[in-house]
């Protein structure tokens, strides 16, 4: 099988949501240390090497919303798609506690290789997708319930935002209404970072976007990640009625 760094499902759908997965696999691609970049198993099904159950969720919700899915394939620690260029977390070498091994030396050549051949195509990708008329984009991840040497995170859910919360406030009220769950505003993370994905793509173009974290316990396999994506998918559709986009 041919390898590609993205994934593309429902591109003919008509919805308005361009739903993104930036973490959605742990794929090491052949042509990067052959394969493997040296850590055992158990760290590369962890969250430092994707969002575990982000890439179902996402799927599920392309169907509810009959909207386009776009999904990187490639692991975040090969190079992360969610950071600028510039960014110094683009190619990580320690996350989390663990030392990548076959990162440890990379130089300028390998990341601009690893750019060319898998960072950059993702986002020539995203950017055709999302320059669609009228698209609204829905950013899907996942978060760990707690780091190592920190305190359990409380949140279900997070929906991160900038100023730009005409489609994150509406959908904040809709998701904090259901007594079970606990919301964060900007958190588990704040925000975004300059040259992030919505930056890129949506900021800098005036598109309304949201990106939802959901806490991976919650959707580590394919019962919960379409039962989140049923729960997730009415109040969208509401949250952007209320919006008036």
């Amino acid at each position: 099988m041919t390898y590609t760094p993205y994934f593309i499902h429902g591109e003919d759908r008509p919805g308005r949501w361009l739903i993104t997965c930036d973490h959605a696999t742990n794929v090491v691609p052949p042509d990067v240390n052959g394969g493997d970049l040296g850590l055992p198993r158990e760290d590369m099904e962890r969250h430092i090497a994707y969002d575990v159950g982000a890439y179902g969720v996402a799927q599920h919700l392309g169907v509810l919303l009959d909207s386009p899915v776009i999904a990187a394939n490639f692991s975040r620690l090969v190079i992360d798609p969610n950071r600028g260029e510039d960014d110094p977390t683009l190619l990580m070498k320690l996350y989390d506690g663990s030392v990548i091994p076959a990162n440890r030396h990379v130089g300028a050549e390998e990341r601009e290789r690893r750019l060319e051949a898998y960072y950059r195509p993702y986002h020539r990708e995203l950017a055709r997708l999302a320059g669609l008329p009228h698209m609204v984009i829905l950013a899907i991840h996942s978060f760990t319930r707690q780091l190592r040497g920190r305190d359990p995170r409380p949140w279900h859910v997070g929906l991160l935002h900038t100023e730009d919360d005409r489609v994150a406030r509406p959908l904040f009220d809709l998701l904090s209404a259901e007594p079970d769950l606990v919301v964060g505003d900007n958190e588990p993370y704040a925000g975004h970072l300059p040259g992030d994905s919505i930056d890129k793509h949506a900021t800098a173009f005036g598109r309304p976007n949201v990106l939802i974290e959901i806490r991976n316990d919650l959707i580590a396999d394919h019962d919960g990640q379409r039962a989140w994506a049923e729960r997730l998918a009415p109040a969208l559709i509401r949250a952007l009625e209320v919006s008036g986009f």
